[in-house]
């Protein structure tokens, strides 16, 4: 028995406002709470959001809905499953409950299984420090809870991207099972049709996306010049028939079925046609990821390095060079990354929203300048005339959101690193970027290293220094003057910090009104 597993990728992201900088609008003076509809163009979002639900995600629900119950007292069942943004899931409850509610009842049939993802649809797997991808990756599961009522068991990285370190982080997480694209140079001879087991994890199991039976339906299946056009149910399920391994993968975005091929070329009827196609051979069957996993056995380990070896769905190359494969898109991912500190630091929900916001990964494929399929179908996608405008709109929007950040924080040159004596040996792990980071931190460190810092000038060297602060510089030497130990010394630095750092806030409002 072979089974066919159906997985749909849903996902729309937050867009930001195209002409913020074209307009000379950047760097305005506004409230916090104003700043997300700076940012992003919700106008434009709607206006996708429910062209898009109503030729594909309603009908599209409707049609799997109906497809259940018929199938729900047969013996072979009709299972499908979905990979659904978090922020997708945002926009749900910001434009169409209703639409929420069929995806509701999709969970309620117990024959559909979702997906964990990362929150933001992020390549947040790809950062240095790993943190943050863990964090969206627990989000994602949260909601999908909350929302939805189910728990995730499997995972699928933002657009397949993998590596031999993200499955292990999966493992680590506790995932049963793990998608990637079933592509040639991991594989070698080995079939996408089997379970597989990534390279240095012991418990996770590896599913791969059958891209070419995926992108027949997906990218073929309105092409007149196809020689296989048009293409029936009956035909692709007899080619399904015709497939040998423990499981078939396909797995398209959700928008293939009314939005990229509309209406009028027959999606509909296809996807209502193909499961019945799909179960009248006796071989075939319909299943879930955890389905499949608890059924078969891995046929062996399959390597991706995590250096050079990092495959994706996108593109030719099926790499990460869609996301960063141009100094455009460096750019942006290093202006983004450098912010992580500055924002956790500050600790406040809505700049670290924002900040997520702009991890969503669409922003950088749209930097894409590669020509020929890949640049067509970037292009497809893209709001913008061009890579570079797209480029244009997203620096100067993460630009924008540095200087506020930085100005809430009151940011450092040069972070403050805590040892408990000299050497690289001793360094706490403990580091502050900002003045509200250096309060944040003195409250945790050991205090071995309050105590070092202090008998050596070291914390007023960095406020005048690093953050040009010679009040507080001249306040924290006349504090350690008075030769305090321990925790009375702690907390006299800290009460010192804190007033410096809401003294200095009340400026900035006042001068900037940014905050």
């Amino acid at each position: 028995m072979t089974d066919v597993v159906f997985v749909f990728e849903v996902h729309q992201p937050h867009r930001l406002k195209r002409n913020l900088f074209w307009e000379n609008r950047v760097f305005a003076r506004l409230k916090k709470q104003d700043l997300f509809s700076y940012y992003f163009g919700s106008g434009v979002d709607r206006e996708i959001f429910q062209r898009a639900a109503r030729k594909c995600y309603f009908p599209s629900n409707q049609i799997l809905l109906d497809l259940i119950d018929a199938h729900r007292k047969e013996r072979k069942q009709v299972k499908v499953s979905f990979s659904v943004s978090g922020v997708f899931l945002e926009q749900c409850e910001m434009f169409s409950r209703d639409l929420l509610e069929t995806f509701k009842q999709l969970a309620a049939t117990g024959c559909v299984e979702f997906l964990n993802q990362t929150y933001y649809h992020s390549i947040s797997s790809l950062y240095p420090e790993k943190s943050e991808f863990i964090e969206q990756v627990k989000m994602h599961r949260q909601i999908v809870k909350d929302l939805l009522g189910l728990t995730t068991n499997v995972f699928e990285n933002t657009e397949l991207l993998y590596n031999n370190a993200i499955a292990q982080m999966a493992e680590h997480v506790g995932f049963k099972g793990i998608f990637t694209e079933g592509v040639e140079k991991i594989l070698g001879e080995k079939s996408p049709n089997y379970l597989y087991t990534p390279k240095g994890c012991r418990k996770i199991k590896l599913l791969l996306r059958n891209y070419k039976l995926t992108d027949d339906v997906g990218f073929r299946f309105s092409a007149r010049w196809w020689s296989e056009w048009p293409l029936t149910a009956d035909k692709y399920a007899h080619w399904l028939a015709d497939t040998q391994g423990h499981c078939i993968n396909i797995f398209p975005d959700y928008e293939t079925f009314g939005e990229h091929h509309w209406p009028e070329t027959g999606i509909h009827s296809f996807l209502r046609h193909l499961p019945e196609e799909i179960l009248k051979w006796p071989h075939l069957s319909m299943a879930t990821p955890s389905e499949v996993i608890a059924k078969h056995a891995s046929q062996g380990d399959v390597d991706v390095p995590e250096t050079g070896g990092t495959v994706s769905w996108a593109d030719l190359e099926r790499d990460s060079s869609g996301w960063l494969g141009n100094a455009m898109q460096w750019a942006y991912y290093t202006s983004l990354r450098r912010l992580e500190p500055f924002v956790k630091e500050a600790d406040d929900a809505d700049l670290l929203r924002l900040w997520r916001c702009f991890q969503t990964s669409d922003h950088l494929y749209y930097m894409f300048t590669a020509g020929g399929g890949p640049g067509a179908v970037h292009s497809y996608f893209s709001p913008y005339e061009s890579p570079m405008n797209a480029f244009v709109t997203a620096q100067s929007a993460i630009l924008d959101f540095e200087s506020r950040l930085r100005l809430m924080t009151l940011a450092a040159n040069e972070p403050f690193l805590f040892h408990t004596a000299a050497g690289d040996g001793h360094f706490t792990g403990v580091m502050a970027w900002s003045l509200k980071g250096f309060v944040k931190a003195l409250r945790v460190v050991d205090v071995k290293a309050v105590e070092f810092h202090d008998c050596r000038g070291d914390f007023a060297s960095w406020a005048e220094h690093s953050l040009q602060d010679a009040v507080l510089a001249k306040q924290l030497e006349k504090l350690s003057a008075e030769e305090l130990k321990g925790e009375p010394l702690r907390s006299a630095i800290i009460c010192v910090a804190e007033k410096r750092f809401a003294a200095l806030s009340r400026q900035v409002q006042a001068a900037t009104r940014l905050f």
